[in-house]
């Protein structure tokens, strides 16, 4: 049985995740839903401020040299087994929210086994901090799956997940990718019925050479997309992957003040 002080606990952490979307769009104009990913790039906290990007993460810990401007929130990840440290985990209580591991289905990301999650999960939740799950690399709508398997473990053990992180790559470049998207973050809530922040999400083509949409293709999908998103009341933020330009086609800033197309119906988002 929780004792009462969990269960005030548990209800302050609720309220955290559903509670900040309406009072942060009323103060910034922008909405509270739209973030970025992000790596170190020429004008970081420039473009952060000119996207209006109401919150950024970096898979890690701190914001440490990526520091953004005033209205942009930092939330930090604890992105593999390695960064499970006391450091890294009183590095991340500093915010209300932590991200889980990225992408644990994959190797080269944190590539971890079910059993190892679960293992570090208590570590996380002992923070006192609302926790995004794991973003697997994909399936996370499939029984038997790396996602499915964590969050059964976890409700055998008693452990908390807040909220679902997902990511998404289509690679149809057509009109019909919003509505794969959709699909995809539907069949997700319907599943676990947790709120969903969408963490990585784009068109792209993987593969040895990947290849991306044109200018004009992303451009629809990112309307399309973020409209979609911003109606579903249970995602309760999405990042576009990602901010930088230089060197990936699918970029939003080529500097501070320099957007892209896609950058530049990213920043209309929420206006």
């Amino acid at each position: 049985m929780r004792s009462r002080r969990g269960l005030v606990v548990a209800v302050l952490l609720t309220a955290l995740v559903v509670a900040p979307t309406a009072q942060a769009s009323a103060a910034t104009h922008h909405s509270a839903k739209k973030g970025v990913a992000t790596w170190a790039m020429p004008g970081l906290k420039a473009a952060l401020k000119d996207v209006g990007a109401s919150w950024y993460y970096t898979w890690a810990p701190t914001n440490a040299g990526m520091k953004g401007p005033a209205g942009s929130t930092f939330v930090p990840m604890i992105r593999d087994a390695a960064s499970v440290t006391k450091a890294n985990l009183a590095a991340a209580k500093r915010s209300k929210v932590i991200l889980g591991f990225n992408e644990p289905d994959l190797a080269g990301q944190a590539d971890m086994s079910v059993s190892r999650a679960l293992a570090l999960w208590p570590r996380l939740q002992a923070t006192g901090r609302v926790l995004g799950s794991p973003a697997v690399a994909w399936g996370a709508d499939r029984s038997g799956g790396w996602l499915d398997r964590f969050m059964k473990g976890a409700k055998k053990k008693h452990l908390r997940v807040d909220f679902i992180t997902l990511h998404w790559y289509g690679s149809d470049f057509s009109a019909a990718s919003v509505e794969q998207l959709k699909s995809y973050i539907v069949s997700v809530h319907k599943k676990y019925k947790k709120p969903i922040w969408v963490t990585e999400f784009s068109l792209i083509r993987f593969g040895a050479t990947p290849s991306y949409p044109t200018s004009k293709q992303l451009v629809r999908f990112l309307r399309g997309a973020t409209t979609m998103m911003e109606k579903l009341s249970y995602v309760r933020r999405y990042a576009y992957f990602g901010l930088p330009a230089k060197g990936y086609p699918n970029g939003l800033y080529k500097d501070g003040d320099s957007p892209t197309a896609a950058g530049r119906a990213y920043r209309a988002v929420g206006h």
